[in-house]
């Protein structure tokens, strides 16, 4: 990895955690040019699905796109950002799961309805 403070490709691992999902790796980093720590996250590279809208077009499935929506839906509740990060995790799960490579949008937005509800009824 390169540090992203002084560019330096030298670091070390101080700590490795892994997801409660088990499907991400939280690595704590140290440079050892600079001292400076930082974060980094593993996770399985998916075959890319692809968002079949209501006009026909089709476009990949964006994890930021959810994410943004997410957390513009529980903007002022109490739910942490770190809740959010794995309810986009365990919506992209279940439709890799079910889905081969296209998935209709009402579908998901069934699911990421389905989640918000789990996570707060009122967002």
């Amino acid at each position: 990895m390169r540090c992203i403070q002084c560019g330096s490709h030298k670091d070390k691992v101080v700590d490795s955690r892994m997801s409660k999902d088990g499907t991400t790796i939280r690595r704590r980093r140290e440079c050892l040019d600079c001292s400076y720590r930082y974060t980094t996250y593993e996770q399985i590279e998916r075959t890319e699905l692809r968002v079949v809208k209501k006009d026909g077009s089709r476009e990949a499935i964006n994890r930021e796109k959810l994410f943004r929506g997410l957390v513009k839906a529980c903007e002022k509740r109490p739910v942490s950002m770190d809740r959010l990060d794995r309810a986009v995790e365990e919506i992209l799960a279940d439709l890799h799961k079910d889905h081969v490579s296209e998935v209709p949008s009402h579908i998901i937005g069934t699911e990421v309805m389905d989640k918000l509800h789990q996570i707060d009824p009122v967002a």
